[in-house]
């Protein structure tokens, strides 16, 4: 942020807040389609704790002068962690360790959680580690409060090259999600669904599979691998012949059984893939049990109809972890 702005002068406040207006609202559209509620404390809000930040680690000797600026070094790294310009202004280092700041002793934060691409790791890795020597965070990271950085790789197009439209412009997520609802609409439509349901039930059904299909396709990947992305294949929901060879009933027990030590393995790792493979694995298991149990109408129909509910309930559950709105029709 200029000097200029962080010191309040009038024109450039103005033409600032401007900005963060016109950018607040095309975010908001993201956040009304995705369901997703916030607290918003942009960087600007940690601008009047800066100067006795900077103070109270300079106190600690963490602070030093270099080349005009005023940096913290920190050991293994051949770059310091500039936290004042030459200038006098500060930067992202001088936000990063504030925020930090007043996260874990105004808002008594027990984990905080960054999520960022991976090319910021470094940065983060510095902040955290100054944080460590003035000891606000505990050195060994084992402990609570704790600072985890989650980086995350690129989305890229069929060609291999980060994802864009023909006219090679970066896409807007708020254009994925209504071109994922439109497709989604139109294969309802094509399904003769446009004749069974309300438009209102069309609406919300597409909604709810054409955002949770680009929800699941980003998720279901390692945060911190790149990876293709193809919409025909984010919409696909048709499964492939299977050869059933093994006892179906037992095989979707014991993964549903799974399901507590899943969630907890990416919760502690900070990996919602794994969710979405055990999520991805349970639908197989369900379909092999469905086309080779006969529930309704067999001598084990009670313990099948049980099972079928224990799915339903399970998958219920994962929808909800991964922010995805489950379809009872379709």
């Amino acid at each position: 942020m200029p000097k200029s702005l962080q010191g309040g002068e009038p024109k450039y406040h103005q033409a600032w807040a401007q900005i963060c207006e016109i950018s607040r609202r095309e975010f908001d559209k993201v956040y009304q389609r995705l369901r997703v509620q916030l607290e918003e404390k942009g960087e600007s809000f940690y601008n009047p704790y800066i100067p006795g930040v900077i103070e109270a680690l300079t106190k600690l000797g963490l602070v030093e002068e270099s080349q005009g600026a005023r940096v913290i070094f920190i050991e293994g790294v051949n770059i310091p962690l500039i936290v004042v310009k030459s200038d006098g202004g500060f930067n992202y280092a001088s936000t990063d360790l504030t925020a930090l700041w007043y996260r874990l002793n105004e808002e008594k934060a027990e984990w905080i959680i960054y999520v960022t691409d991976v090319g910021q790791q470094q940065h983060f890795d510095m902040v955290f580690s100054a944080a460590k020597r003035a000891g606000w965070l505990p050195s060994d990271g084992s402990t609570y409060p704790k600072a985890s950085h989650v980086g995350f790789g690129l989305v890229l197009g069929e060609d291999g090259k980060r994802f864009r439209t023909r006219s090679s412009e970066v896409v807007r997520l708020v254009d994925l999600l209504d071109e994922a609802k439109s497709r989604s609409k139109m294969a309802l439509i094509e399904r003769g669904k446009a004749e069974e349901w309300t438009e209102e039930e069309l609406e919300q059904t597409a909604e709810a599979v054409g955002y949770g299909a680009v929800k699941y396709a980003d998720l279901k990947n390692n945060r911190l691998t790149n990876y293709t992305f193809n919409f025909d294949q984010m919409l696909n929901d048709k499964t492939g012949s299977l050869v059933l060879d093994h006892a179906d009933e037992r095989a979707l027990g014991l993964h549903l059984l799974q399901f507590s030590e899943v969630v907890e393995e990416a919760c502690s790792n900070l990996l919602p893939n794994v969710l979405c493979e055990y999520l991805y694995n349970l639908s197989e298991y369900f379909t092999k049990f469905y086309s080779n149990c006969q529930v309704v109408g067999s001598a084990e129909e009670t313990s099948r109809l049980l099972l079928c509910e224990a799915t339903a309930t399970v998958m219920r559950k994962c929808f909800y972890l991964l922010g995805i709105v489950p379809v009872y029709k379709i």
